[in-house]
């Protein structure tokens, strides 16, 4: 059975203006206590994953590449030695373009890097200082192009719809540049503008106006179509691949594969009904990983056992992300029985459609898949 680990690392140089993740601005020391804390529960929780091989590796964040390549090898080398990874395991890092140099770009690929992820969110400078982004135009484009040349092939982008100073002009020139690098994966979300950020305090005050739904909308139509044009393949609600070179870490959390989270505000899931989340909180979680005696201490991770309905809710909600769909054999013939009679609505409003034993999202549901999810969630009036 295969398994992933997610490696969190919760530093930033500043904070951008949108993010809701956990991150912090630490110094030289607080990162290196960080490292011997994280390598500590690597290796502690090893036996999580004992028979099985490791098919992905993921560096988030926060912003991964704050750290240095050396870092980064150490961290690698440990899973190597704990962990049995597959000979062509998918090790992604997310990266800011203005970190990227070629000496970084080629000491991370010998550190064991094969995949990078970029949070480039839009090519025009006066967006990116809307969103406080530290990075500007021309460095995205020369970052995506010193990885390549660097040799890592496998380069994903992140672009944000519905941005401040962001219209359609605009967005469709972002796309226009971002198809003309050589990409393989693109992810596309729309903003989010969730409290307790810096963009919510300006909108609070007016100062920032959130996109209509119809300006969305238009948005997301014309991503998907140029996209396609430019031979993208859009299988998962908000990410397209070339090549059919998906993001083999995140589809495995789509599909209930199991994987290991390592670091404050990490997740871990163990394929069946126990899932783990690490506090967010880098202060305690250095504490308890560089003691000698944790035994004693508070523990800084809680978990829990999912429940029949919890278990449907996370599969409808997973699966329906995904191009392929749910397969209802998935389910229970009670849950399959439920499930059908609560997406009829949306099969005949053409928002889902079934095909051999799956529902899936059509191009039309998909920008109100949030609504449809909530709709098939399980009725608690029911039981499973």
């Amino acid at each position: 059975m295969a398994t992933s680990i997610y490696v969190h690392i919760p530093f930033c140089a500043s904070r951008c203006a949108y993010c809701s993740f956990y991150s912090n601005v630490a110094g030289t020391q607080t990162k290196a206590i960080y490292l011997q804390a994280l390598e500590t529960e690597a290796v502690a929780r090893a036996a999580e994953a004992q028979g099985e091989t490791v098919r992905s590796i993921y560096f988030g964040g926060g912003t991964p590449s704050q750290l240095t390549p050396h870092q980064i090898g150490s961290i690698m080398a440990c899973i190597h030695k704990h962990y049995q990874v597959a000979d062509k395991a998918e090790v992604t890092l997310e990266a800011n373009p203005d970190d990227i140099d070629s000496n970084y770009a080629k000491g991370v690929l010998s550190a064991g890097i094969n995949r990078v992820s970029m949070g480039v969110q839009s090519f025009h400078n006066e967006v990116l200082t809307a969103i406080n982004r530290r990075h500007n135009a021309a460095q995205a484009s020369g970052a995506v192009e010193t990885l390549f040349n660097a040799g890592i092939e496998n380069i994903s982008i992140d672009l944000i719809y519905g941005l401040p100073h962001q219209n359609m002009r605009i967005l469709e020139e972002d796309i226009a540049k971002a198809v003309e690098l050589p990409v393989t994966h693109l992810s596309a979300y729309a903003l989010s503008i969730d409290e307790g950020t810096p963009l919510y305090a300006l909108k609070t005050k007016g100062l920032v106006t959130e996109a209509s739904e119809d300006d969305f909308l238009n948005m997301f139509n014309l991503l998907c179509d140029r996209l396609q044009d430019a031979g993208f393949r859009h299988y998962e609600i908000s990410n397209f691949c070339r090549n059919d070179l998906e993001s083999l870490h995140n589809t495995g959390y789509w599909t209930g594969i199991p994987y290991i989270g390592l670091g404050p505000a990490a997740h871990s899931y163990d394929g069946k009904r126990t899932r783990r989340s690490n506090d967010c909180n880098l202060t305690l979680y250095n504490r308890y990983w560089t003691m000698r005696n944790r035994e004693t201490e508070e523990k800084p991770w809680h978990s829990e056992t999912l429940d029949d309905t919890e278990l449907y809710d996370e599969k409808v909600m997973t699966r329906l992300r995904c191009s392929q769909g749910l397969d209802i054999e998935e389910l229970s013939p009670k849950a399959q029985q439920y499930f059908m009679h609560a997406a009829q609505p949306f099969i005949h409003a053409g928002q889902l459609v079934a095909e051999n034993n799956r529902i899936r999202l059509t191009r039309k549901g998909i920008p109100v898949s949030d609504a449809i999810m909530a709709e098939l969630m399980w009725d608690p009036k029911f039981t499973l």
